[in-house]
């Protein structure tokens, strides 16, 4: 089971941006936890980050040409207005989970609004660290029920 973390704009600077929000866990740290988890479920992960909108969309793209089993996203700002992205999500035939740190929905109001919402199977908020981990656990539960149905 291979599992593809997407880190999307401004990701880059967890730890130092906004601690009140985000914590204190860098980009490294996260990473880290997710290996670590891979590894518990006898899975394998990969973590890809970017400030680039188009590296991202191209990034997804590559799954088409890989043997991925699901994706985990934090878009971060893209979430909520990046249809290039949320078009290219659409085009995978595996699981996609939306992450994010904060609690999207109790910030500004043009937080509470996600573009990707609809290509994904679900999303976790509001957990830090742990709402990757929450949300690759549920990215690997779907890619094995994905597998044991096909």
């Amino acid at each position: 089971m291979h599992i593809l973390v997407l880190h999307g704009v401004n990701l880059n600077l967890f730890g130092r941006r906004d601690p009140a929000q985000y914590g204190t866990a860098t980009l490294k740290d996260i990473n880290h936890a997710l290996d670590s988890l891979a590894k518990e479920l006898n899975a394998t992960t990969e973590q890809f980050q970017t400030n680039h909108e188009g590296s991202m969309v191209e990034r997804i793209h590559q799954v088409l040409e890989q043997d991925v089993d699901a994706v985990v996203i934090n878009a971060g700002a893209w979430t909520h207005y990046s249809y290039a992205i949320a078009d290219a999500l659409a085009v995978l035939s595996v699981p996609v989970v939306e992450v994010h740190m904060s609690n999207v929905h109790a910030r500004e109001p043009f937080r509470h609004e996600s573009v990707l919402a609809r290509v994904c199977a679900g999303s976790v908020c509001g957990f830090g660290v742990m709402s990757y981990l929450l949300g690759f656990r549920a990215a690997y539960a779907l890619a094995s029920e994905a597998r044991r149905s096909s």
